[in-house]
């Protein structure tokens, strides 16, 4: 199990297991949080008027919450599914999955360690949690920049079986973004001075940009980041400089993204 706080807090959205369907609302358990039970009532079920409950939800249905009250004391949470879009719940399940995925590597960890996954939540796992704000982020961020454990208090250890593990499992994170590069120049010996005005967008040390010949007058830029605004900072940045190196020989430049008219 996942290992998360006590309880949740109001307004965070949780994954949930429908236990028991009533007519006046459901009993759900939450996976996160140690099977711990919540309750939507019949209003909070769906939008409008809900005539028959169980076309809405069911025993033994995954489902995501949105939490709207927590007491401690009677140990109850309220919950609503009505509030949760279909975006939020692919990314909440996205988010689920993935922390449990983490976990098992985790465990994988432990057992390079001979330690239980108790024994690494203590010595690293909570520590990771901490600083990166989840386990599965805190993976992930090793197979981009597994210098970053160093300002992590872990043993050096149990952070080079992190890493170690991390990188077997975990896919390095990448975005893709392309367009076409429009160039031309006069000049007799135009097909060279574009040639050598192209190469100089191709520097970058946060993404990998490649140039192909589409067919004159026409260049692909495809730039591959770890994430969209990377990517599109590098892509601006690369088509800037081979543009401004056309130009410089004589020629023209005009870049065009593939939704671009």
């Amino acid at each position: 199990m996942v290992r998360s706080a006590e309880y949740p807090q109001v307004g965070d959205l949780v994954v949930c297991s429908v236990q028991n369907v009533k007519n006046f609302g459901a009993f759900v358990s939450l996976d996160e949080y140690n099977g711990r039970e919540g309750f939507i009532h019949v209003r909070d079920v769906a939008t409008g008027w809900v005539k028959y409950i169980r076309d809405h939800v069911r025993e033994g249905q995954k489902i995501v919450c949105k939490v709207l009250s927590v007491d401690r004391e009677r140990g109850h949470i309220d919950l609503s599914l009505k509030q949760v879009n279909e975006h939020q719940k692919r990314e909440k399940v996205q988010e689920w999955k993935n922390e449990k995925k983490a976990e098992k590597l985790l465990e994988i960890v432990g057992t390079k360690m001979g330690k239980s996954l108790d024994e690494a939540y203590t010595e690293v796992g909570d520590k990771l949690i901490a600083e990166y704000g989840t386990l599965y982020s805190a993976f992930e961020d090793m197979t981009v920049a597994p210098e970053s454990l160093k300002d992590v208090d872990i043993d050096k250890k149990w952070a080079a079986a992190v890493v170690e593990v991390a990188g077997e499992n975990i896919q390095t994170p990448s975005v893709t973004i392309d367009g076409i590069l429009e160039v031309s120049n006069p000049l007799p010996d135009g097909v060279d001075h574009i040639k050598k005005a192209l190469t100089v967008g191709l520097d970058s040390d946060e993404a990998d940009i490649s140039i192909h010949y589409v067919g004159a007058p026409k260049y692909k830029i495809t730039v591959s980041a770890i994430d969209y605004k990377t990517a599109e900072l590098e892509l601006k940045q690369s088509v800037g400089k081979m543009t401004a190196a056309v130009e410089k020989s004589g020629g023209s430049a005009v870049f065009k993204r593939k939704d671009e008219k």
